[in-house]
C-alpha cells in the first residue's frame, strides 16, 4: 500500500478519490474516506508521530505496519482519531504469536477475529455495548471493525480468493467488534476477571463464526437457559467439534439477570456449559463410518471410546463469556471458535500486563 500523499499525481485534472481508490483495490467493497495528508497526519499523531515506526508485520503477506499506513487504513474507514490506540492494540493482539494470524487469515474456514472491548474506552469513544449491539448503527464499533479488515486486506493481502482461502466467510469480514456492557452486568467486566483493573481499557480478540442466536423466553432459572445454550454448543457441525480450541458465549442482559438472580457466578455458568454439552464420540467420529484416516485428525485428547462424551473445548475456561445487547429481549449467542488452530488474546489499550500474569508477551496475553 503506497502512501496517500501520492494521490495528487494521479490525474491533472479532477479525480473522483472514492472511485479512484476502488480501482487501486484499496477498499472492502464499500466506499473509503480519502485519507488527505491533514487527516492521515492527525491520526499519525493520535499514535504518538513518527509516521515511519514500525507497529507490527501482517500476515500472510508480512506487509509492515508503520504508523503512517496504520492511520491510512483507519482513515479509510472512518475512524476518529480518538479510536487510534484501540486499533493498534487490536492489532497487536492479532500480530501476537498466539492467535495465529496468518492461519485465520488463508483458512477455508469462515473464521473471522471479534474484538471484545472493556474499561473506560468504551464510553470515552461511544461505542455501542446494548441493543444491535453485533449490529449497523455505531461509528465506533464499525469503523474500529472496518480498519482492522482494511489493514488484514491492504497489508496483510488476504484478498478472497487469493491469499483468504475462505470458502464461505460470514458478514463479520466486514467489521465485527463490540464492547462488553458492564453496567447491565452482574458479574465483574470481563477483563477484570482476567486479573486487569476496572480502570484498565483492554481488547479481547478472538477467531470466531458469526453469533448463533439462542433463544429463551419462558426459563426463570439459570439451568433453563442456560441448557438452550447447551442445544446450540452441542452440534458436531462447528469446529469446536471437531477441532476443540476456545468459544465465546454473549450472555444477554435480561439472561444474565435471571442467572445472576440465583447467585451464579461467570464461573459457574461456564461451568455449567462445559459440563452439559452432550456430544459423544460416536458422533463426532459418525460411528467410525470413515475409519482411521478421519478420526486421526481429531484432538489427540478425545477419548475414542464408544459413548465417550466430548466437551467442545478442553476445560470451562476456554469458554469466553461476556454480558452484551439491549435490555429487552430474552436471547443470547454462541460464536463458535476456529478451533485449536488459534489462541484468544487479550491486550491492555496502553500495552501493560496485569500483575502475575503468566502468559504476557510484550502486552498480549494468551488465553
Amino acid at each position: 500500500m503506497t502512501s496517500p500523499r501520492t494521490e495528487a499525481s494521479v490525474d491533472q485534472g479532477p479525480v473522483d478519490l472514492v472511485e479512484w481508490y476502488f480501482t487501486q483495490g484499496w477498499t472492502d467493497g464499500f466506499p473509503v474516506v480519502p485519507p488527505t495528508p491533514r487527516k492521515v497526519d492527525a491520526m499519525v499523531e493520535a499514535l504518538g508521530g513518527n509516521p515511519g515506526e514500525l507497529e507490527a508485520r501482517v500476515p500472510p503477506r508480512w506487509g509492515s505496519l508503520t504508523r503512517e499506513v496504520l492511520a491510512t487504513n483507519m482513515v479509510l474507514a472512518g475512524c476518529l482519531p480518538t479510536y487510534a490506540p484501540l486499533v493498534r492494540a487490536a492489532m497487536l493482539a492479532l500480530c501476537s504469536a498466539h492467535f495465529n494470524l496468518q492461519g485465520v487469515q488463508s483458512t477455508t474456514h469462515m473464521a473471522a477475529p471479534l474484538m471484545v472491548v472493556n474499561g473506560p474506552i468504551r464510553d470515552e469513544i461511544g461505542m455501542n455495548a446494548g441493543a444491535n449491539v453485533f449490529g449497523s448503527g455505531n461509528r465506533a464499533n464499525a469503523t474500529i471493525g472496518r480498519a482492522i479488515r482494511l489493514i488484514l486486506l491492504n497489508v496483510g493481502g488476504a484478498w478472497p480468493g487469493d491469499l483468504d482461502k475462505s470458502t464461505l466467510g460470514h458478514p463479520g469480514k466486514y467489521s465485527f467488534c463490540i464492547a462488553e456492557n458492564e453496567q447491565a452486568s452482574p458479574w465483574a467486566p470481563y477483563h477484570v476477571e482476567q486479573g486487569f483493573g476496572p480502570n484498565d481499557s483492554t481488547v479481547f480478540c478472538i477467531a470466531t463464526e458469526g453469533p448463533h442466536s439462542v433463544t429463551n423466553h419462558v426459563a426463570d432459572d439459570p439451568e433453563g437457559i442456560l441448557d438452550s445454550l447447551v442445544s446450540a454448543m452441542s452440534t458436531i457441525a462447528h469446529n469446536n467439534a471437531v477441532s476443540s480450541g476456545s468459544c465465546a458465549v454473549v450472555i444477554g442482559p435480561e439472561h444474565a439477570a435471571t442467572i445472576a438472580g440465583k447467585d451464579w457466578t461467570r464461573s459457574d455458568v461456564r461451568r455449567y456449559l462445559w459440563s452439559q454439552t452432550t456430544n459423544t464420540y460416536d458422533d463426532i467420529s459418525f460411528k467410525n463410518r470413515y475409519g482411521k484416516i478421519y478420526n486421526r485428525n481429531l484432538p489427540k485428547w478425545y477419548r475414542r471410546e464408544p459413548g465417550a462424551r466430548i466437551p467442545i473445548v478442553p476445560t470451562p475456561d476456554d469458554i469466553h463469556l461476556f454480558v452484551a445487547g439491549g435490555d429487552a429481549g430474552r436471547f443470547s449467542a454462541f460464536l463458535p471458535g476456529w478451533g485449536h488452530m488459534t489462541a484468544p488474546v487479550l491486550r491492555a489499550i496502553d500495552g501493560h500486563a496485569p500483575e502475575g500474569h503468566i502468559r504476557c508477551i510484550d502486552g498480549s496475553c494468551e488465553l
